[in-house]
C-alpha cells in the first residue's frame, strides 16, 4: 500500500512540475497559475532524485513532431491532467461541517485545525488549476479532444458481432480509398514545400 501511495505521489509531483515548465520556457503560463502550482508542489512533495530520474509521465519527445501531431498529443495530455486532478480532489479529506458552513469561524490556533486548513487550501488550488486546464481545452483543443474521444470509441467495436464484421467489410472500400487519398495528399504537400524551398534557395 505504501509503495502504491509513493508511486501515485511521484506521478502527481511530476505532473505538477511538467505543468509549471512554462515558468522557464515562456510567457504562456499566467503568474497566478504558476504561484498556485508552486503552492501545490509544497503539498505534494517528493525527493529531487524522484523528480529528476529521467522517467517523465508525459515524454516531451512527443512534442517534437508535426504541429498536428503535437496538438493531438497535447489534447490527450490535458485530458489526462483533468482526470488526474479530479482524482486528486476526491482523495482530499472531506471538509468538516464547521469549515463548510459559511459564517462559522473555526479556532485556527490549535494543531487540530492545521490539516483541514491545509486540505482546504490544496482543494482550492487544485480547483484553480482544473479550471485553467478546462478553459484551455475548451478554447484551444476542442477539435483534438473530440478526435481522441472518437478514437476511444474504436476500442469498443464488437469484434465478435457478425453484423459488425459484415458492415465493416462493406465500409472498407471507402475507408481504404480515403486513407490512401489522405496519405497521398500529405506526400504531395510535402513535395510542394520541398520544391518551394529549393526555388527560394536558387533564387536567393
Amino acid at each position: 500500500m505504501m509503495m502504491r501511495m509513493g508511486s501515485v505521489m511521484r506521478k502527481v509531483v511530476c505532473l505538477l512540475a511538467w505543468l509549471s515548465v512554462g515558468q522557464v520556457s515562456g510567457s504562456y503560463l499566467p503568474q497566478d497559475m504558476n504561484r498556485t502550482l508552486q503552492d501545490l508542489l509544497q503539498h505534494y512533495k517528493i525527493s529531487k532524485s524522484d523528480i529528476y530520474d529521467g522517467k517523465q509521465v508525459f515524454p516531451k519527445e512527443e512534442l517534437k513532431g508535426k504541429m498536428e501531431s503535437q496538438m493531438l498529443f497535447m489534447g490527450g495530455v490535458l485530458e489526462a491532467y483533468e482526470k488526474l486532478i479530479v482524482h486528486m480532489l476526491k482523495e482530499l479529506p472531506t471538509p468538516s461541517p464547521l469549515s463548510a458552513t459559511s459564517g462559522d469561524k473555526a479556532d485556527t490556533s490549535g494543531p487540530s485545525t492545521a490539516k483541514p486548513l491545509a486540505a482546504g487550501n490544496t482543494r482550492s488550488n487544485l480547483n484553480k488549476v482544473l479550471e485553467k486546464i478546462r478553459d484551455l481545452k475548451l478554447h484551444s483543443y476542442k477539435e483534438q479532444v473530440k478526435i481522441l474521444h472518437e478514437l476511444q470509441k474504436l476500442k469498443h467495436i464488437e469484434m465478435d458481432n457478425i453484423k459488425v464484421q459484415g458492415k465493416a467489410l462493406w465500409e472498407l472500400p471507402w475507408i481504404y480509398e480515403k486513407a490512401n487519398s489522405l496519405a497521398d495528399n500529405v506526400m504531395r504537400r510535402r513535395r510542394r514545400r520541398r520544391q518551394t524551398r529549393t526555388k527560394s534557395r536558387l533564387g536567393a
